[in-house]
Order: C-alpha cells, then sequence, then structure tokens
C-alpha cells in the first residue's frame, strides 16, 4: 500500500509521526507492506513559499492508496498574513471535494477510562458513527457579495443538495450498518424549515431504507439530534446527515467521547477511484504545539480506519485494542484527559502492545 503522508501545522507534526510509529508496528505485526510519500503543505509551508496546494501535488496525492493528514491551521498568533480560512480552503477542502472523498466518516465510542462530561454514562452508552455528506451543502463555496464593504452589503451562501450525492451517503450509511452489524439509521436533518434541500433529504431516505427492511430507521431534527446526543446517546447507532450539521454534531460527538483528541475520521471515496483521507480533527492546537502534550490517540484511531478500509482489518482491530488497552490506564492519559503522559509516550505504549 502506498500512503501519502501531510502533517500539516502545529501537533499535527507531533502526532502523525507516532501515528506512523503505530503503523510501522502493525506492519511488522500483520506482515504487509507500504510506502509513504512525505508532502510538507499546510500553513508554515505557504508563509514560506505562497503555496497551498498545488494541482500536481493534489495529483500525486490522490493517486496513493490513501492519505495520512494531521492538521493545518494559521497560527492566530504569528500568522496574521494568511487570509482568513484559506488553508483551511485550500488544502482540506480542496482534497475533499476534487478527489470526491463524499462520507465523512465518524466513530463516537467512549473509550473505557476515558472521563466524558455527561453523567452516569458508562462507555457502553456511547457508541455510535456519523456518516455525513462532505462534498455538498454549504461548503461548496457557492455565493458571493453584492456592495461588500458598504451599508447595503449582500453575501449569498447557496446550498448545494442534489439527489446522487445525497443518495450515496444515505446508501453508504446503510450499507456500513450492515456490513458492521449495526441495528438502526437516523436520518438528521431539519425538515420542517428547509423545506426543499432536506425534503429530498428526506424522499431519499424513505426510499433508500426499503432496500434494507431489516434495519431500523429513525428521523431527528438536528436539534433534537444535539439534544439527544447529550440527555440519551444511546438512542443512536448509525447518523447520516448534511455537511453542515455533520461538521457540527460530531464535534460535541467528540466532546462526549473525552475530547477532540479522542476523535478520528475518514474522508473516504468508497469507490476508491482517488485516496481516502484519514485524520485526527482536533486541528492544529497551536497553544500546545511543540510541548509533547497532544493527545494522539485520535491519530492511532485513524490509522486503524485506513488500515480497514485498506484491506487490514485484523491489523485495524490490533491498533483499535491497543487504545483501549491505554485509555483504561490512567497512567497513558495526555492532558487533556487530566493526566500528564506525553504524546512519543503513548505511541511508544501503542506500538508495543501492537507487536504483542
Amino acid at each position: 500500500m502506498n500512503i501519502a503522508v501531510m502533517p500539516g501545522d502545529g501537533v499535527g507534526k507531533e502526532v502523525i509521526p507516532e501515528g506512523l510509529k503505530v503503523l510501522k508496528a502493525a506492519s511488522e505485526k500483520f506482515g504487509f507492506s507500504y510506502t509513504t510519500t512525505d508532502f510538507p503543505h499546510g500553513a508554515e509551508h505557504y508563509l514560506a513559499t505562497g503555496v497551498t496546494l498545488p494541482e500536481a501535488d493534489l495529483k500525486a496525492a490522490g493517486s496513493h492508496d490513501a492519505i495520512l493528514f494531521g492538521a493545518v491551521g494559521a497560527d492566530p498568533r504569528g500568522n496574521a498574513k494568511i487570509p482568513q480560512g484559506l488553508i483551511e480552503t485550500d488544502i482540506l477542502l480542496k482534497m475533499r471535494f476534487e478527489l470526491d472523498q463524499y462520507i465523512n466518516l465518524r466513530p463516537t465510542r467512549l473509550l473505557p477510562g476515558v472521563p466524558t462530561p455527561l453523567a452516569n454514562i458508562q462507555p457502553g452508552d456511547i457508541d455510535m458513527v456519523i456518516v455525513r455528506e462532505n462534498t455538498e451543502g454549504l461548503y461548496c463555496q457557492n455565493g458571493g457579495f453584492l456592495y461588500k464593504g458598504t451599508p447595503h452589503e449582500v453575501a449569498n451562501q447557496i446550498e448545494v443538495t442534489t439527489r446522487h450525492g445525497v443518495e450515496r451517503a444515505i446508501r453508504y450509511a446503510f450499507e456500513y450498518a450492515v456490513q458492521y452489524g449495526r441495528k438502526k439509521v437516523t436520518l438528521v436533518a431539519k425538515t420542517n424549515v428547509l423545506r426543499f434541500a432536506h425534503n429530498l433529504w428526506m424522499r431519499a431516505f424513505e426510499e433508500v431504507r426499503k432496500e434494507y427492511p431489516a434495519i431500523e430507521t429513525d428521523y431527528h431534527h438536528v436539534d433534537a439530534c444535539c439534544m439527544y446526543m447529550v440527555a440519551k446517546p444511546k438512542v443512536y447507532d448509525v447518523v447520516v446527515t448534511t455537511n453542515m450539521f455533520g461538521d457540527i454534531i460530531t464535534d460535541l460527538g467528540a466532546a462526549i467521547q473525552g475530547g477532540m483528541g479522542m476523535a478520528a475520521s475518514g474522508n473516504l471515496n468508497p469507490s476508491r477511484k482517488h485516496a481516502s483521507m484519514f485524520e485526527p480533527v482536533h486541528g492544529s492546537a497551536p497553544d500546545i504545539a511543540g510541548k509533547g502534550y497532544a493527545n494522539p490517540i485520535a491519530t492511532f484511531l485513524s490509522v486503524a480506519m485506513m488500515l480497514d478500509f485498506l484491506g487490514q482489518p485484523e491489523a485495524a482491530k490490533a491498533v483499535n485494542a491497543a487504545c483501549r488497552t491505554v485509555a483504561a490506564d490512567k497512567a497513558n492519559h495526555t492532558r487533556d484527559l487530566g493526566g500528564t503522559a506525553n504524546t512519543s509516550q503513548l505511541g511508544d505504549v501503542v506500538a508495543k502492545l501492537v507487536r504483542a
């Protein structure tokens, strides 16, 4: 397997080497081989070169089997020369859209030993997978300004919703439920107010679900979903939702599963025509960068997702099991979990467990 590696900025440069350490341990244990290609892109690279992500490098990264991605983002304390949102849209969103990574997959599980802000919740109570449509909606940069900078300014941001995009996301959610033994798929939208775009979501959901009679289904408005994720998260198994709503509820999911340092993700091209991208979702965290404080478990869990996607399910299980073992021991908790362990220490421990 050929893997493009893009650590990016801030703590991305700390957690990705630990992820590669775990990947190497898995390859030695389970007997598969891989190669890596490094890509330097991010805010620091832009400041040095004036280049975000050139087409040639996008094409090169997309030709790999997978992309292991760290984090990108300007440091607000020193990168004032970077236009707002430029790095995120020109690198992260560009890869998602142009490589047709139309599924953002976010497992949301509370591991044993990890603190959650919710009261009276056990690990088994938070075990959902959120399927977020990843290439449409409000994130298509479809809009513009009229009379910008004047008292009469008008800004438009237009949602893009296609039957093709909606149906393939919904179908993926049902196929995921079948493949992994999940029992229920819940659509989350806002059909009572967004009566056109989300009517299309509801109609597609109603039609697709008929093909999966063994899977229970439900519908929740997004505001009710946020309430239920806090009050009774056990109601969710597989959730399928829009790009923007998925962006919001997955971060709420990260909070209840122990924080952003526990949140893994995959930006998937299920057709495999282009590379899928696997990343922890905690961002570049410039306030702690370079201190060894970053929690790399989200990176390890992302590596496990990548291994599963690339046909190494036993290796993926081993990495997931090692993360559960590490998380259960408070001696391995990083500062975000209330402990004192450092980034490299967790990499060593997880790699050792995978080899064992």
